[in-house]
Parts: C-alpha cells; sequence; structure tokens
C-alpha cells in the first residue's frame, strides 16, 4: 500500500522469487534416465522436468515421472499417462504458496487418481494399469501409487526407503479384507477338481491387484485411490529407482541399487533392467526409471557406498518431524543427511482422504466437487461425510462436496452401491487367466 492509499500490483514471478529468495530455497539438479525391455508392449511412462506451478513463471517448477504398467490391453496404460497430470493439477487452486501447494499435493493426488478412472470406466474399455506417479518440487518427493510397481529411495548417506505401496493381494491382508467386505471375493484360480493355482485373485475379472486405474469388468471395490507418501531430502540429495514388476519380481532394492552404484542415471536404468532379465529372463515388460536429485551446480558423482543398515532397515520408519518448522530452524543446526517423513496414508476410504484436517480453507470450494471439479449449484453437493459413523456431528454445510456421479462412484468403492462387476460374475476363460497369469 501506498502513502496515497493506492494499491501497488506486484507481479506473481516477482513474488515467487522473492519467496524462493526468503525461504533460501536451493533447487536441486533433476537428472533421469530411463530403459525397458517389452514383452507385451503395455508398460508407458512420463518424464517432464520444468513443469510450471505458476503459468509463464519460470521460477517455480518440478519434475514429473510416471510409470503406468497396463494389463488386458493397453488403453487404461496410455489413457492416464496422458490425463492424470492434468486432474491432479486442475484439483489445486492456483493462489497457494509453494508450502501450501506442497501440503495440498496429497489430496490433490487421490481426487486425479480417482477422476482419470472415473473418466476411462465412462469409456466403456475394460482393460487397467497400475500407476506410480512421482513428483519432485525442490526437496520433496510425492509419490501415489496403486498397483505393484514400486518406488524407492536412497538418501545420500545411504539410507533405503519404500515410497510406494504393493496393492498384490497375495501379501496385502489388509486389501483382502475390505474387499471381501465390499462384496468381491477372493481366491486362487480353479482348474478343476479342487486344485487351486496361482496368486491370490479377485473375482469376479480374476485380477490380483486390489487397487488400479480402469477394470471396470472386475467390479468398483478394486479402487483408484492411491497410496500417498510424502518426503524431504536434506540438500545432499538422492537416488530414486521406479520400476515395474518385471524389475522387483527379480531382484530386491538393495540389489537394484548395488548393481548400479557409480553409474549416472540413463546407465543405471539400463544396467537394473540388464541386471532382472539376466535373474528371471524376459517373462514381463521390464520398465525402470533412475532419477537423481543433485545438489545445484555439482558433478553428478556416484551416490558412496551405503552403510549396512541393521536388521529391519527396510521397514523402519523415517525420521520424525521436528516439531519447529523448516523455516524457523538454523540450518547450520539441522542434521546434514536426514530424511523427514510429510505425510503418509493409504486408506481407501475417500471420506478420510479427502478430508480437510489441515490449514488449506480454500482447498475444496464450497460448490466444487472436490473429486471432478464440476461447479454445483448451492443445495447439489453432497457431503463426503454423508453416511459415515460421524456424520452427525458434522453441520450440513460440512465439506468437502461431492457431485451425484463421484458420489455414485464414492459409494461403489465401499460396496454400498451394486455395479455391473457386482451383480453377475462372468466366467474368464482359462486362455485369459494364463496369458495374464502376472495380474
Amino acid at each position: 500500500m501506498s502513502l496515497r492509499g493506492e494499491h501497488q500490483t506486484v507481479p506473481l514471478s516477482v513474488l515467487l522469487k522473492r519467496e524462493l529468495a526468503n525461504e533460501k530455497i536451493e533447487k536441486p539438479e533433476i537428472v533421469h534416465g530411463q530403459a525397458s525391455q517389452s514383452k507385451k508392449g503395455e508398460d508407458f511412462t512420463l518424464l517432464k522436468t520444468e513443469c510450471q506451478r505458476a503459468i509463464g513463471d519460470g521460477v517455480t517448477t518440478f519434475s514429473v515421472f510416471g510409470l503406468f504398467d497396463g494389463h488386458n490391453g493397453s488403453a487404461a496404460a496410455i489413457y492416464t499417462k496422458e490425463n492424470l497430470l492434468n486432474n491432479v493439477l486442475n484439483a489445486i487452486p492456483t493462489d497457494l504458496n509453494r508450502d501450501e501447494w506442497v501440503a495440498a499435493l496429497p489430496r490433490a493426488l487421490v481426487a486425479g487418481f480417482v477422476k482419470t478412472d472415473k473418466d476411462f470406466q465412462e469409456r466403456a474399455q475394460t482393460s487397467g494399469t497400475t500407476v506410480t506417479f512421482v513428483i519432485i518440487e525442490g526437496w520433496v518427493i510425492t509419490v501415489a501409487s496403486v498397483g505393484d510397481s514400486r518406488c524407492i529411495l536412497e538418501s545420500a548417506e545411504g539410507g533405503i526407503y519404500y515410497l510406494s505401496a504393493d496393492h498384490r493381494l497375495e501379501c496385502n491382508e489388509e486389501e483382502r479384507d475390505r474387499i471381501t467386505a465390499s462384496g468381491g471375493e477372493v481366491g486362487r484360480l480353479n482348474t478343476g477338481g479342487g486344485a487351486e493355482i496361482g496368486p491370490l485373485r479377485c473375482w469376479p475379472g480374476g485380477l490380483c491387484l486390489s487397487r488400479s486405474i480402469g477394470d471396470m469388468d472386475v467390479g468398483e471395490y478394486i479402487v483408484p485411490v492411491p497410496y500417498v507418501k510424502q518426503v524431504k531430502l536434506s540438500t545432499a540429495g538422492g537416488r530414486v529407482i521406479i520400476s515395474s514388476d518385471g524389475v522387483w519380481d527379480a531382484l530386491s532394492a538393495e540389489v537394484a541399487l548395488d548393481c548400479c552404484r557409480g553409474m549416472p542415471a540413463d546407465a543405471a536404468a539400463a544396467q537394473i533392467v540388464k541386471e532382472a532379465l539376466q535373474a528371471k529372463g524376459l517373462r514381463d515388460d521390464t520398465t525402470c526409471i533412475v532419477v537423481d536429485i543433485l545438489p545445484q551446480e555439482k558433478p553428478a558423482v556416484p551416490l558412496p557406498p551405503p552403510k549396512r543398515p541393521g536388521k529391519g532397515m527396510f521397514k523402519a520408519m523415517f525420521r520424525k518431524k521436528p516439531s519447529e518448522s523448516s523455516s524457523q530452524v538454523d540450518k547450520e543446526y539441522m542434521e546434514p543427511d536426514v530424511v523427514e517423513e510429510l505425510f503418509e496414508e493409504g486408506s481407501a476410504m475417500l471420506s478420510e482422504r479427502l478430508d480437510t484436517k489441515y490449514p488449506l480453507c480454500n482447498m475444496f470450494k464450497l460448490f466444487m466437487c472436490a473429486v471432478c471439479q464440476l461447479e454445483m449449484k448451492p443445495g447439489e453437493g453432497i457431503s463426503i461425510h454423508a453416511g459415515s459413523s460421524n456424520a452427525v456431528k458434522l453441520r450440513p454445510w460440512d465439506g468437502p462436496f461431492l457431485c451425484s456421479s463421484c458420489q455414485e462412484k464414492k459409494e461403489a468403492m465401499e460396496g454400498k452401491r451394486p455395479t455391473g462387476g457386482n451383480d453377475k460374475t462372468p466366467s474368464l476363460p482359462l486362455s485369459f487367466c494364463f496369458a495374464n497369469l502376472c495380474y
């Protein structure tokens, strides 16, 4: 405000530059590479750097890396690759600062995954895809995943962390219980005479995953709601590996990291794929993306050999986030190589995942569907808490809100409304089941 009471307009780009300068954020250098060997031609990747958080501004950029492993055809993987990012970004208000934008990402990813699945299923195609979707903004890594592709992180000091979840029914009892409670059946392929073979699958459909995008013939209790994890690296950086199950069925995280140590990202991706093929052969599409997050203006030197972790290191939780915000702590006194956990949630319930328990009052607008971003007239929106046990404690205007179509989607995923997949159990030919045995 000037002395005369007149507003002085400051360009957004200038404000963002001040924001970066005030927070003294040194942006990392992102170096990436990918490699793939195709068996079915159903693996697809998305690699985008320098994406703009504020359109027309070259300062606030982020990077996106996605891996889409299709099954029963490639249509779902291609559609998701082309539409998921826009659906996520459309769920984030445009007037947020950097910290608010990063905090909004986990909820926006949930909304974007569900909208992408809903829109694809309206095309009446039966293919499906796993998704591992990674957004890197500064030193913050946010990963959303459905299916059995995985993302791992090795920090600069050698700690290894899982940033995704495995939604195979064989290894996830909680997901099996959720599906059966919603009306699905879980069992192995029956070849006749009581003999059962292969991994646990969901019937109808025979999918061995509990979460995916697409798969409209399986039933909507196979949900697109992603597991989301968000971590912050120290400025020493680290290496991220995103791979399809063709890699992880052959290699452990330790072996994958060790086999490419000292290599640049592109050579590392090729080496991981080579090691996987040597171990198991080309049984499935085998794809790997390697992303190195490095301090600026420093050569891409190899990561040091990791400190050998003790038993249980892989399952160790991240170090607790300090009570003070990073802007309040003198960086000279922060530990140099600490991975901070900022957010982690894997629930399949939209009422939990789209809740507004964080200080972003404009994250979900009163007359805007929280999933599809459809504008609604006053009174048309349905609270996402409708029908829940705590709904009586909420006021009628407590949001976020869904349109009627997205409310039907929510109810179907929770087993509260029969769907075409639930009404009948089509018998699939054994040729289909054997051809898709990895899923």
